[in-house]
């Protein structure tokens, strides 16, 4: 069993900075894809970023520039770095992993911007 834990979420000004966290736990092999995704209120899901195994990284347009997808140095963890948030970044922050031959979500961290 796989489970994915989000953290770092919350409230934040305009202008402000968020670092999220996800973690992986329990049967893990080959990571060979992470990502965020968001989910605003009455919106699709979409993807905010992705990091593949070699460390290649993909953003959305309209967070390029203004955030940063890593791994951590355990290999089971990655990082979503956030800067300039404005309102329209407000959403539900989900971290997908491609585990195996699975995908796996986490439960989600809220991130709201606001004055």
């Amino acid at each position: 069993q796989v489970q994915l834990v989000e953290s770092g979420g919350g409230l934040v000004q305009p202008g402000g900075s968020l670092r999220l966290s996800c973690a992986a736990s329990g049967s893990i092999s080959r990571i060979t894809l992470m990502s965020w995704y968001r989910q605003a209120p009455g919106n699709q899901r979409e993807l905010v970023a992705s990091i593949s195994s070699d460390g290649t990284a993909v953003y959305a347009d309209s967070v390029k520039g203004r955030c940063t997808i890593s791994r951590g140095n355990a290999k089971n963890t990655m990082y979503l770095q956030m800067d300039s948030l404005n309102t329209e970044d407000t959403a539900v922050y989900y971290c997908y992993m491609n585990i195996g031959a699975r995908g796996y979500w986490g439960q989600g961290t809220q991130v709201t911007v606001s004055s």
